[in-house]
């Protein structure tokens, strides 16, 4: 499920589920954040990007709903966040919903020029924890994420360099190769820079109200009418209960 392959001080980590278009499950989520936890033991710089023709599709669809699941995908972001060195997310293809996820705790994303990002939840019938909604409006602005959330749109690489939400564009070795050249910058600098980017006030809490909302978007009518949308292959009809 995963390749971790290692140049000098940059160590690039692989998806590869490419039977899901590298979807996240409980297995893949638990490996990901082992291996990310291992490099930065004695890495400078980690990569991370997916095997094929796309990122991450996102969730698996299948095990989306468990709260393992998601209590396992929070805590992989908290940890692509709190690792004390540098992460580049190189998106090549589609990132939605999950993958992008990844690509917000990184530090850094390198897009592929015909890639792009999306976060499809309110066609699912669901929704994204107060984290990802507020990461994205510090990155990209309050607009173009009400566009990527509201509007579910997706954005392409283009417009996500505009906005700030792709640092560069290029390939993965474009990416490891600016891995290469932050990996020769002062670790400690690094270190202190990452702690206080990410001091962003993105992890507040929740209020009542918004954790009411959020479980209700999860346990709604909509969200099972979305699942056997998708096992029906036609459109949902949502009637907001």
């Amino acid at each position: 499920m995963l390749a971790v392959s290692r140049d000098g001080d940059v160590v690039t980590i692989e998806l590869q589920r490419p039977q899901r278009r590298n979807a996240l499950n409980d297995e893949l989520v638990a490996a990901l954040r082992e291996a990310v936890t291992s490099a930065a033991a004695d890495a400078r710089v980690i990569v991370l990007t997916g095997q094929g023709p796309i990122f991450s599709a996102g969730a698996d669809l299948s095990g989306v709903y468990s709260s393992d699941f998601l209590d396992g995908l929070l805590g992989l972001l908290r940890t692509i966040e709190t690792v004390p060195v540098p992460v580049i997310a190189a998106i090549n293809g589609g990132a939605l919903g999950a993958g992008v996820q990844l690509a917000l705790a990184s530090d850094l994303r390198v897009m592929s020029p015909d890639s792009y990002v999306a976060i499809p939840a309110a066609k699912l019938g669901i929704s994204v924890d107060r984290w990802t909604v507020r990461r994205l409006v510090a990155l990209i602005g309050g607009g173009p994420a009400r566009t990527v959330l509201m509007g579910a749109e997706s954005v392409s690489a283009s417009d996500a360099y505009t906005f700030g939400f792709a640092n560069r564009l290029g390939t993965l070795a474009d990416a490891q190769e600016w891995a290469k050249s932050i990996a020769q910058l002062a670790p400690l600098s690094l270190r202190h820079l990452k702690l206080v980017f990410n001091d962003d006030g993105t992890r507040g809490e929740d209020t009542p109200e918004q954790r009411a909302a959020l479980e209700a978007a999860w346990r709604s009518a909509d969200a099972e009418e979305a699942r056997l949308a998708r096992e029906q292959k036609r459109a949902a009809k949502f009637v907001g209960r």
